[in-house]
C-alpha cells in the first residue's frame, strides 16, 4: 500500500456519494491520474481496498500523496470535466492520445472564382469545407485530383489579383487562368459546381451529366470543348477505380475506429469516409494502457477525439461503448450521431479492414521494437556501458557563420522522442566558431539539467572529432557531470560507415564495420540531429534575408515594399519579375527599379 505518508483514511472519511471527478497528486504536486465516478466515495475508495490492482494501478497508488475531487451534477458533467482535464493536465497514469493537431480540410473559399485550398483549423464561413482528412497528404491528393479535372486555382488572393498573364499552372493545364479572364465567371462556377459533387461522393452522377454535355457539345460541332469534357470523364473514372472502398448504396459520412490489443500494445485505428470515399487511415499507440485494456482505450480516444468537436454522423467501433459516453457523445454533436458497434453489409467491411491495419501497424511497431532493441544492447556491448537508454546528440548548422543553430535530438524508450528535440540560436560564437558554438550549446542544454531540473541522458552523442568532444569534456567537468561522450567523426570523403567513434571514456577510437547494428543506431541519430538543425538554420537565415533584402535597398521605404510584395505575392514573385514589370508598380520609376533587380540578383 502506500509508502509514503499520505492519510487516505481521512481523505475517503469525507469524500460524498456523488458524482464528480477526481485528482491524484505526488509529493512534488504533480498529477498522477485524473478520474471520474457516479459515486466519489467508492470509486476512490477501492483504489485502497482492493489488493487485486494492476501492478501499474499499485504503483500509482504507492506515489499518491493527496487527492482532490470536484462534484458534478451528473455522470455526463464529470465525463466532459475529466476529458478537459485529462487534455489540459495529460496525467502520468491516464491513457493519453498524443495529436493535439486539428485534422486537415479541403477548402473552396468563398470568392467570387474561388480557390482551392488546404486548410487546418476550424471551418468559418463563407468558405465551404470537405473533410476531416486524416492527413496533409490525403488533402493534397484530393487537391491534385481536382486540378486536374476541374482546373480551380490554387493561388493566394495576392497573386491572383496582380496577374497580367497566366501562370504555369495554365500551361500545363492545372489552372483555367480567371485571373486573366481566360473562362468566364458562369464557366468557372460550373466547374466548382463539379467540384462539389465529386466531393460529396455524387461521381455516377458527376459523369452522367458531364457525358451528356460532352454529347451535346458535339453534336453542335464544339469539338474542343467536348474533348475536355471527355478528358474530365475519363479522369474521374480512374479516380474511381482507384477508390479502394466506395459505398454505392449511401454517399455517407462516417469514422471507422477499430480498437485492437497484442502483444502488450493497443493500436486505435481512424478511418474517415466522406462521401462514401475512403480518404485514409490513421493509427494512434495511446500512452497510459493498462494490462492491453484495448476497451478503455477505445472510450478514452472517443472522449478526447470527439467531445468538444465535429463529429460525423455515423461512427462505426468494434466494441461496446459505455452508455454515459454514447449519450454525452450524441447530446454533444448539433445532428443525430448514430454509433454503431455491431454492424452489417460494407459497414462490417470497413470495421475488418480498421481492425487490420490495427494490427498490421501493431505488427509493425513490435518488430522495429525488437529491431531497437537489439541496436541498442549491440550499442552498450560495442561502446563498453552499461544500461544505456537515453541518448541525446548534438549538431552545428550555418553558412559560412551566417545564422548558426545547434540542434539537439533525443532517443529514448527506443525511439526517436521529437517533442523532446530542442534547437538553439547561437548568439555568444563568433561566426564560423563551431567549437565556442559547441560550448555554448551544452551549457545552456545541461547547467540546469545539472541542478536536476530535468531528465539526463545516459549517454552524449557529438557530432565531430576530437575538438568538439575536448570542448564537451571541459564544459561536463565545469558543470560537474560524468556523463560518458561519443564523437561521431565522419570517415573518408564523408562517406556513411566510415565513421569514427572518439570514446574519451576509454581514452580511445573505435570504428565499427559498416552493417553493425550499433553504428546502424548512431548513424540514425546523428543524421537526425543534422537534419533538425540544418532546417533550423534555414528557417533562420531566410527570415533574416526576408526581413533585410528589401529594407537594405535605398529609397525602397514601408510604403513601396508593400506594394512590391501585394503585387508580386511575396519576396520570390519579387525576385524572379523583370526590370519592366517592377517598373509598373505604382512609385516605383525605372530607375529605381533597375537599382531593386540589381540588389536581389
Amino acid at each position: 500500500m502506500n509508502q509514503n505518508s499520505f492519510d487516505y483514511q481521512s481523505v475517503l472519511a469525507s469524500l460524498p456519494n456523488l458524482p464528480g471527478v477526481y485528482r491524484m497528486f505526488d509529493t512534488s504536486g504533480n498529477v498522477l491520474y485524473v478520474g471520474k465516478a457516479i459515486d466519489l466515495k467508492k470509486r476512490v475508495s477501492s483504489y485502497f481496498q482492493k489488493t487485486d490492482h494492476s501492478p501499474r494501478i499499485q504503483l500509482m497508488v504507492r506515489q499518491i500523496a493527496s487527492i482532490e475531487t470536484t462534484v458534478t451534477r451528473s455522470e455526463a458533467e464529470a465525463l466532459i470535466l475529466e476529458n478537459n482535464l485529462i487534455k489540459a493536465l495529460a496525467p502520468k497514469y491516464n491513457i493519453l492520445f498524443r495529436d493535439d493537431k486539428s485534422y486537415p480540410y479541403l477548402m473552396l473559399t468563398g470568392h467570387a472564382f474561388p480557390q482551392l485550398a488546404y486548410y487546418r483549423g476550424e471551418p468559418k464561413k463563407p468558405h465551404q469545407f470537405f473533410g476531416p482528412y486524416p492527413n496533409s497528404y490525403a488533402v493534397r491528393e484530393s487537391i491534385q485530383i481536382l486540378q486536374k479535372v476541374f482546373r480551380l486555382r490554387t493561388c493566394e488572393d495576392a497573386v491572383f489579383t496582380n496577374r497580367s498573364r497566366p501562370c504555369l499552372l495554365y500551361q500545363i493545364k492545372r489552372c483555367s487562368a480567371p485571373c486573366v479572364e481566360h473562362i468566364s465567371a458562369e464557366e468557372y462556377r460550373s466547374d466548382v459546381q463539379s467540384a462539389v459533387a465529386f466531393l460529396q461522393g455524387r461521381q455516377n452522377e458527376l459523369i452522367d451529366s458531364l457525358t451528356q454535355r460532352m454529347e451535346q457539345a458535339a453534336l453542335a460541332l464544339e469539338f474542343e470543348q467536348a474533348a475536355e469534357l471527355r478528358d474530365q470523364v475519363q479522369a474521374l473514372s480512374r479516380v474511381q477505380e482507384k477508390q479502394f472502398v466506395s459505398s454505392n448504396a449511401s454517399q455517407q459520412d462516417c469514422d471507422v475506429v477499430a480498437a485492437v490489443a497484442d502483444g502488450g500494445l493497443v493500436c486505435l485505428n481512424l478511418v474517415m469516409i466522406r462521401g462514401g470515399r475512403h480518404l485514409g487511415d490513421k493509427s494512434f499507440f495511446p500512452q497510459g494502457t493498462v494490462d492491453d485494456d484495448a476497451g478503455a482505450a477505445l472510450d478514452a480516444f472517443l472522449a478526447q477525439h470527439y467531445l468538444g468537436a465535429v463529429m460525423p454522423p455515423v461512427i462505426i467501433v468494434n466494441r461496446d461503448i459505455p452508455a454515459a459516453l454514447r449519450d454525452l457523445l450524441e447530446q454533444q454533436s448539433e445532428r443525430h450521431v448514430h454509433l454503431v458497434s455491431n454492424p452489417i453489409s460494407e459497414r462490417r467491411i470497413w470495421l475488418e479492414m480498421a481492425e487490420k491495419n490495427a494490427m498490421l501497424a501493431i505488427q509493425q511497431r513490435l518488430s522495429s521494437k525488437a529491431t531497437q532493441q537489439h541496436r541498442l544492447a549491440q550499442l552498450n556491448e560495442a561502446l563498453g556501458l552499461e544500461g544505456v537508454e537515453r541518448l541525446e546528440c548534438f549538431d552545428i548548422s550555418h553558412t559560412m557563420g551566417e545564422a548558426t543553430v545547434a540542434s539537439c535530438v533525443v532517443y529514448d524508450k527506443e525511439a526517436m522522442q521529437p517533442g523532446q528535440y530542442r534547437r538553439f540560436n547561437i548568439e555568444t560564437a563568433k561566426a564560423g566558431d563551431d567549437y565556442a558554438a559547441m560550448r555554448e550549446v551544452l551549457t545552456r542544454r545541461y547547467s540546469k539539467l545539472a541542478q536536476g531540473e530535468g531528465l539526463l541522458p545516459d549517454a552524449v552523442l557529438i557530432d565531430g572529432g576530437k575538438g568538439q568532444v575536448g570542448i564537451a569534456m571541459e564544459v561536463f567537468a565545469e558543470l560537474g557531470l560524468t556523463l560518458p561522450i561519443i564523437g561521431v567523426a565522419k570517415g573518408e570523403e564523408r562517406k556513411p560507415g566510415l565513421e569514427t567513434l572518439i570514446l574519451p571514456y576509454q581514452q580511445k577510437t573505435l570504428q565499427l564495420r559498416s552493417d553493425h547494428p550499433a553504428l546502424h543506431l548512431i548513424q540514425t541519430i546523428r543524421d537526425e540531429a543534422h537534419r533538425f538543425a540544418i532546417t533550423g538554420h534555414r528557417a533562420r537565415r531566410a527570415k533574416a534575408r526576408t526581413a533585410s533584402t528589401l529594407e537594405d535597398i535605398p529609397g525602397v521605404g514601408a510604403k513601396r515594399r508593400q506594394q512590391l510584395l501585394l503585387r508580386f505575392g511575396g519576396l520570390r514573385g519579387v525576385v524572379a519579375a523583370a526590370v519592366d514589370e517592377l517598373a509598373q508598380v505604382d512609385g516605383i520609376s525605372r530607375t529605381l527599379a533597375e537599382k531593386i533587380y540589381q540588389a536581389l540578383h
